[in-house]
């Protein structure tokens, strides 16, 4: 009888990479479809407040933001160092936030608009006379849901 030898060792098969270049692709395109830009350019300086007690917004879909600061530096020539109030990627006065609120609430289902948050990004240095004016206009456009963004800091013992 004749016997069998082997030449080398069995060691193991290298791996195919063939199919790698698809699987970048197919994560790259699934990132790409899953990701969510910013949907607002910030034009004024904010430094949220500090806060020990923080809760999560539960549905941020039904929320919908003010933010009330002072210009950043490419702006100061044209709008001051004054407080402003920025309603999505543009300035605006106290007596527009009815309108901007309407707009809103236009964009939402019929059955959610009741349960739409107006959330107030106010930046720490800012004076209360501008906030007490954007929440008398609130009132008045009957958005009665307010919320204070604020940044989570450690409690002080």
């Amino acid at each position: 009888m004749a016997k069998f030898e082997r030449k080398g060792k069995g060691g193991m098969p290298l791996i195919s990479t063939a199919s790698l270049p698809d699987i970048v692709f197919m994560l790259l395109f699934f990132f790409m479809v899953s990701t969510v830009m910013r949907e607002t350019t910030l034009k004024i300086d904010q430094h949220l407040p500090g806060a020990t007690e923080v809760k999560k917004l539960e549905r941020k879909s039904l929320v919908s933001y003010i933010n009330i600061g002072k210009p950043k530096t490419t702006f100061q020539s044209m709008y001051g160092t004054e407080p402003r109030i920025q309603l999505n990627d543009a300035f605006a006065k106290v007596a527009d936030i009815r309108d901007y609120v309407f707009v809103e609430r236009e964009k939402m289902d019929e059955n959610e608009r009741p349960l739409m948050t107006v959330s107030l990004k106010v930046d720490d240095k800012t004076k209360m006379g501008i906030v007490v004016d954007v929440k008398q206009e609130l009132r008045k456009a009957s958005a009665l849901k307010i919320n204070y963004s604020t940044r989570k800091v450690e409690a002080i013992e």
